[in-house]
Formats: C-alpha cells, sequence, structure tokens
C-alpha cells in the first residue's frame, strides 16, 4: 500500500484527488489495507463502504480510474511475482469497473443503476 500510495501523491493528476480526503495517510493505507486482506484473503476487518466513499468524494472523474489501474499495476509488478502480480491485477480491473460503473455512471437510470449502453426495456402503457 505505501509504495502505491506515494505514486498516487506523487501523479499530477490523481494527488490533488486524494489530497482533497485523506488527511491521515497510514489510517487510510490501513484501512484500504484491511479490504484488499477482505477481498483477497477473505479476513475479516475492512468497516467501510468503498463504493460509497469513492461516490462521496465527488471529484472522481471516469479517466481516473484507468490511471489508478496502470499505477497499481505498476506496483503489483514490482512488488510481487509474475502470477501474483496477474491474478492481483485481474481482481482489482474487475473491482476498477464496478466502481467506474458505479460512481461515473449511477446516475443514468432510475434507481442508480448504471447505464451501460443496452437497452432498457420500458412496457407500453
Amino acid at each position: 500500500m505505501a509504495a502505491f500510495y506515494e505514486a498516487c501523491r506523487a501523479h499530477p493528476g490523481l494527488g490533488p484527488v486524494f489530497a482533497k480526503h485523506v488527511e491521515d495517510w497510514d489510517a487510510h493505507e490501513s484501512k484500504v489495507a484491511d479490504f484488499w486482506a477482505g477481498t483477497i484473503l477473505h479476513e475479516r476487518g475492512y468497516e467501510g463502504n468503498a463504493l460509497a466513499a469513492h461516490v462521496n468524494a465527488g471529484n472522481v472523474q471516469p479517466g481516473m480510474f484507468s490511471t489508478w489501474l496502470a499505477l497499481f499495476d505498476s506496483v503489483l509488478k514490482a512488488e510481487l511475482t509474475p502470477d501474483q502480480a496477474a491474478a492481483w491485477s485481474a481482481l482489482t480491473h474487475r473491482i476498477g469497473q464496478t466502481l467506474r460503473a458505479g460512481v461515473v455512471e449511477r446516475d443514468t437510470l432510475p434507481d442508480g443503476i448504471p447505464n451501460l449502453g443496452k437497452t432498457v426495456f420500458s412496457p407500453k402503457a
């Protein structure tokens, strides 16, 4: 987590977004580590709602997800074996896709259902 968030803080696009919301980096990194431990290792400990945190930030933009994932992938490749990095990357990209849909596309249909470009059935009266 430390290497990843160091890269985020230094990034010209992501750094200011994180700086606006994170006051205690140690606590933030610990909470995110708990999220990943729960996601990857099925350990209990994370208390929060990652989607709500990103929605409530209010300044998360669509293009930020690909940048975030690229930084995360570079840290995975530097810190893990190739097999571990590939597995974690695949999981991270699935989570990133879900977050992006929930944050960026959530307001496009009633009840917060993301519009993924599909035709929506509308019964005729």
